[in-house]
């Protein structure tokens, strides 16, 4: 029973429109589901990933407008990354970059990796990873854009770094209860701060892998737009996610119980930093209820919320994808 990997981050947007005019136009990832938060279902949910909506590719989105930013602190998904095949495909970005405004730092080596970090207009803290030929957990399919070259699109989700106070009871559950494993540290760039370790699962690579940025220093994060709601990590199938929710149970970790999100089954809990894990099946994927080459185009509902359709369509507010960058 092994972890595959990184299955997608949700963070949290204050308006969904010019989160899609970035994520889509500037990133150039694929609008893969349009659908609704479950839990409240006024709310969109927004699903970005490579061309074929792979699981480990996929950025997420809550639409709260309205939404105060956040604070950043320990207790945090801190920052999100993105898999590119090459150093070459960083400075290609670089230039784009540039060209929209977008915030951006030098290319900096971090885990013996080319990176460039970038903020979105939220001040979600990205990081875009170069895979360089290594070998570890797949690359996603690039979606096809005329004006980003396929061997420089994004193609996947990289490391996430979680900032905390104190590492060791973050390192506990992800090594004696996640399976996660020790492959390294390097230097923080943010000062003079105790090296960010590095744990793997899976094949490894910079798909399968999490980041601990130790900083006792800061105070907890307030999560508000552009804060990372929750990470959640692959399970290749059901009969091993039922293992894992048998295994969450019998380590005595409070946790939300099986939840069906229809694309894919879901389970939470909270690290002892506080920070919201989910383990959730690459099975059965976006393509169940749409075409593979429809999939994004209009409002999709699980089936358990399509009796309700007209009643939830009614209580969303309008939202016009086509704005203009």
């Amino acid at each position: 029973m092994e972890l595959l990997g990184l299955h997608h981050v949700s963070i949290l947007t204050g308006k969904a429109e010019k989160n899609y005019q970035f994520f889509t136009k500037v990133l150039g990832m694929r609008l893969v589901k349009k659908t609704v938060n479950q839990d409240n279902t006024q709310s969109y949910h927004l699903f970005y990933a490579d061309g074929e909506g792979t699981p480990g590719t996929e950025v997420t989105f809550f639409d709260i407008p309205g939404l105060a930013r956040t604070h950043q602190g320990a207790s945090d998904i801190s920052t999100v990354s993105l898999r590119v095949k090459s150093t070459d495909s960083l400075h290609f970005w670089k230039e784009r970059f540039e060209q929209y405004g977008v915030e951006y730092e030098e290319i900096a080596k971090r885990a013996n990796r080319d990176t460039l970090a970038f903020k979105d207009y939220e001040g979600t803290r990205l990081l875009l990873v170069a895979d360089n030929g290594e070998k570890g957990v797949r690359a996603g399919v690039p979606w096809k854009r005329e004006d980003i070259p396929l061997e420089h699109a994004i193609i996947g989700l990289g490391p996430v770094t979680l900032t905390v106070g104190t590492p060791e009871p973050t390192v506990d559950v992800l090594t004696n209860i996640m399976g996660f494993r020790y492959v390294g540290s390097y230097p923080s760039l943010a000062g003079d701060h105790r090296d960010i370790l590095v744990y793997a699962t899976g094949k490894g690579g910079s798909g399968a892998e999490v980041h601990i940025e130790t900083r006792p220093d800061l105070p907890k994060v307030r999560l508000g737009r552009g804060g990372v709601h929750h990470v959640a990590f692959r399970v290749p199938n059901e009969e091993e996610y039922n293992k894992w929710a048998s295994r969450l149970n019998e380590n005595s970790l409070p946790n939300s119980g099986k939840v069906e999100r229809y694309y894919f089954k879901a389970l939470y809990f909270r690290e002892p930093n506080g920070i919201l894990f989910e383990l959730s099946t690459d099975t059965p994927g976006f393509a169940t209820d749409e075409p593979l080459e429809k999939m994004g185009q209009t409002l999709a509902l699980p089936p358990f919320l399509e009796p309700k359709r007209k009643e939830i369509e009614e209580k969303l507010r309008p939202l016009d994808l086509d704005e203009t960058l």
